[in-house]
This record gives C-alpha cells, structure tokens and sequence, in this order.
C-alpha cells in the first residue's frame, strides 16, 4: 500500500472543509487519467443519489449513497463531478460523470482540468 500525497491530502480536506465545487483536478489514477471538479464527499453523495433515484432501473440503489460520509481523519478519496476520463483526444463521457478515486492510488495530479479537442 502506497503512502498518500499529503499536499493531496491537504487540497482535499479544503474542498471538504468548504462545501465548494470549483478546485479543477487532473489526476493519474491505475493509468487512467480523470479530470474534472472536486465536489465535497456529501455534495457528491448527494447528486449520485438524485441520478440514481430518477433511474426506473437503478433506483434502489440511491438509498446506498444517502448514508452519512465519513467525517473523522483526513479524507481518502477524491469525488470528482463533470469529471471525464481522457482517452487521446477525446474525453469519456462527453457529459462528464461522477468519480471516487482513492487518494492512495494517485500516482500523478495537477491544479485544473485538461482540455481536449478532436482538431
């Protein structure tokens, strides 16, 4: 098990400790590079329930995430919303998605969101 950034660390317990949704982050998680906005874990929570409750085929699950988030020590993961998955040029989903990436499996990151573009 790796030791997590502790700058990271510090960065994510702000985005918790502020309710704010505007820090842009670009990390390297498993090879996979995500962009998007860090949103506090009970915002994130919160908007992952909603999509889920409005799906006639995903609904019962909704409840899952309406459970307290975790509120002792430092944060261990980062909810990133309108959020892509870069792949080449293109970022997946078009729309932006909803991710939780453990903050131990960051390899790589930087201060805002990538931009990309098929030109």
């Amino acid at each position: 098990m790796s030791k997590p950034d502790e700058l990271l660390v510090d960065v994510a317990a702000l985005v918790e400790s502020g309710n704010s949704n505007q820090m842009s982050l670009t990390v390297v998680a498993g090879g996979a590079v995500i962009t998007g906005r860090l949103a506090p874990e009970a915002v994130w929570r919160q908007r992952v329930s909603e999509v889920l409750a409005d799906s006639a085929q995903l609904s019962e699950f909704s409840a899952a995430f309406t459970a307290a988030a975790r509120k002792e020590g430092q944060p261990t993961h980062l909810h990133f919303h309108v959020a892509r998955i870069l792949q080449g040029s293109v970022g997946i989903p078009e729309t932006g998605g909803m991710y939780r990436v453990a903050i131990e499996d960051v390899s790589a990151w930087t201060m805002g969101d990538f931009s990309y573009s098929d030109r």
